[in-house]
């Protein structure tokens, strides 16, 4: 958000102060957690996806930016039942990893196990930024 100097009634709190940054919050709220790590020939990031199924995840490169995108579904069916409290999240989710100067986009990787999903990113010498999507293999 781009705010200017010099607004109507400057001098007066805004009612929107509050919701500042609860897009960021809400984002957060939905995020996967993920680890990174790296050896001599390859980067690897760990996302966790607990509940969520292959076909609902979306994996792509572009300009040295690796995306994952997908969305946990609720399948919760109310047969007469009564929920005192529901603490389990569903949502689209989305993260962003920029990837190092020396990682090989066109031989990128991705197995999913157990709600894990693991990229692999061959190390390599720069190469050309092109658009590409990763196929993910059920482990």
């Amino acid at each position: 958000m781009v705010e200017s100097s010099h607004t109507a009634g400057a001098n007066y709190p805004s009612i929107l102060g509050p919701l500042r940054g609860i897009r960021q919050h809400i984002a957060e709220f939905f995020t996967p957690q993920a680890d990174a790590s790296a050896t001599d020939n390859q980067y690897r990031i760990d996302i966790e996806f607990p509940g969520v199924k292959i076909e609902d995840i979306d994996i792509d490169v572009h300009d040295k930016t690796l995306t994952v995108r997908g969305e946990k579904k609720s399948e919760r069916e109310e047969k007469g039942e009564k929920y005192f409290f529901s603490e389990r999240t569903y949502g689209a989710f989305q993260r962003s990893f920029r990837l190092a100067e020396d990682a090989d986009t066109g031989k990128i990787t991705a197995d999913f196990k157990d709600g894990l999903l693991s990229v692999i990113v061959p190390k390599a010498g720069p190469s050309p930024d092109k658009t590409r999507k990763i196929d993910i293999k059920a482990a």
